[in-house]
């Protein structure tokens, strides 16, 4: 197979990927990703191919995809291969934008629900600061903000009082 047709067959894959995933497809869409990338490392090495960057689009879809699946782990550590790229590189195509938020996302998800609250907390709030940020179009971006804004309410009211912060109760009067 020729690099090009390689190049051609793993985008197909990544859109694939993308298509399952707004197909609720999450089994079909961990495939795709998954062959998207086993496609790329048959390309020849004296090749030039933005590996990192085209695993960082494929692992964030993959991370959201495994996230839906309930297999967490799994999907934290998607989020973070696709996370040590957008965070180093930051958002130069609007597309790769777009992924970077979903990998944040699917990152805090994933955090929260491996009892991890204020690490997750942090990660929702810099996911609403990205989507607020965001100068370029966002598919669905009322949709993400809700349920941003919803689990970050779910996570304060679940995660204890800091008690440092507590006024007693003669301080209200003086």
């Amino acid at each position: 197979m020729k690099p090009l047709k390689q190049v051609a067959q793993a985008y197909m894959s990544l859109s694939d990927g993308q298509e399952k995933l707004q197909e609720n497809a999450y089994g079909d869409a961990e495939e795709a990703f998954r062959k998207a990338m086993e496609v790329t490392r048959t390309i020849p090495g004296e090749e030039v191919f933005d590996h990192d960057g085209f695993d960082a689009l494929c692992h964030a879809g993959l991370s959201e995809a495994l996230d839906r699946l309930e297999r967490y782990d799994e999907s934290l550590a998607s989020a973070a291969i696709a996370l040590r790229y957008f965070n180093r590189r930051g958002e130069l195509h609007q597309d790769e934008g777009v992924q970077w938020i979903a990998a944040v996302v699917s990152r805090a998800h994933a955090l929260a629900r491996t009892g991890k609250p204020r690490e997750a907390l942090q990660g929702f709030q810099m996911a609403g600061e990205m989507v607020e940020e965001r100068k370029g179009d966002l598919p669905r971006k009322e949709m993400l903000r809700k349920m941003i804004a919803d689990n970050i309410a779910m996570l304060r009211s679940s995660m204890p009082e800091d008690s440092s912060k507590r006024k007693a109760w003669w301080e209200f009067w003086s």
